[in-house]
């Protein structure tokens, strides 16, 4: 067998760059000067003989093999990650780091419940939160950039083990007033298109909100403008429009300061569920399941 191996520090690199497409924010990443990392990704190739990335003075080009490669090189990489995970787990439970993934329609209305929590209970976890859409957040899980993922579900994330925590109900908000005459309990029949305000693209909560009213012309009638349910909120708070807005989000407070009003929303299936989500075969599995019923009691 060749002694000549690739490093994993020269794999690091390769999978910076890549990530980055950059050589000064891949150096960011991996703590270390462009040189170093330049240097590194070039005795790499000169080890296995090849050339993995084009460079020039604009542009950082992989070559179709250097693609492989550096997938590759994630995997290794995310399996060399699991292997001191499975130590670490016959220890001390939650110990250590954890990169947990947050989606933005949960992260400002559960966690200020959760961090205190969790910080009185596991006092040795170092706790990293990313808060990313669900696309990018089961992107980063699988390439082993998260541990675990905050998600509303449905939602399809791969190859993925799952903690169920509890259902969080859709409720209708309408601009001061508009509700007055309305009884407590909202039909989806009863929601005006024309007026109906949604997240843009890229948030799980506009696919839950349209499921929840089980009405396909909405998809295409409603006016999807808002960046975040705080923006949604204000624009129904002016009289643009109403929305659909989590219980959870409404319960932390979302509302406070408007003179928005809700009702509940009278469907067959009215909300979404909150869920841990990990790699399937993570060897952290029983300390997700712990952080897991946290996550309930905080809820």
């Amino acid at each position: 067998m060749s002694v000549h191996l690739p490093t994993l520090k020269q794999l690091q690199y390769l999978v910076a760059l890549h990530t980055h497409g950059h050589f000064g924010r891949a150096a960011e990443a991996c703590f270390v000067t462009q040189s170093t990392l330049s240097a590194g990704i070039k005795e790499l190739e000169s080890l296995i003989g090849v050339t993995l990335v084009e460079r020039t003075r604009r542009v950082v080009r992989f070559s179709p093999l250097g693609l492989r490669v550096a997938e590759k090189a994630r995997r290794i990489l995310r399996e060399t990650e699991d292997l001191t995970d499975m130590v670490r787990a016959e220890g001390k439970p939650l110990a250590g780091e954890l990169r947990l993934g947050v989606i933005p329609t949960i992260a400002p209305f559960l966690l200020p419940a959760l961090l205190p929590r969790l910080r009185a209970q596991w006092p040795d976890l170092k706790l990293y939160l990313r808060e990313e859409t669900s696309p990018a957040a089961c992107k980063a899980l699988h390439r082993g950039q998260l541990d675990c993922v905050l998600l509303a579900l449905p939602y399809a994330c791969g190859d993925v083990e799952r903690a169920d925590l509890f259902d969080d109900s859709f409720l209708v908000a309408f601009p001061p007033g508009a509700a007055d005459a309305l009884p407590e309990k909202v039909k989806p029949a009863a929601i005006d298109e024309t007026k109906l305000l949604l997240l843009e693209d890229g948030h799980c909560l506009k696919d839950h909100a349209l499921s929840a009213c089980n009405r396909p012309e909405l998809r295409a009638e409603a006016a999807i403008l808002g960046t975040s349910l705080h923006t949604l909120v204000q624009m129904v708070d002016n009289g643009l429009g109403m929305t659909l807005v989590p219980e959870m989000a409404v319960e932390a407070g979302l509302l406070a300061g408007t003179g928005v009003v809700t009702r509940r929303l009278d469907a067959e299936h009215p909300s979404r569920r909150i869920a841990l989500v990990w790699r399937r075969g993570s060897p952290r599995e029983k300390e997700f399941r712990l952080l897991a019923e946290a996550l309930k009691v905080a809820a």
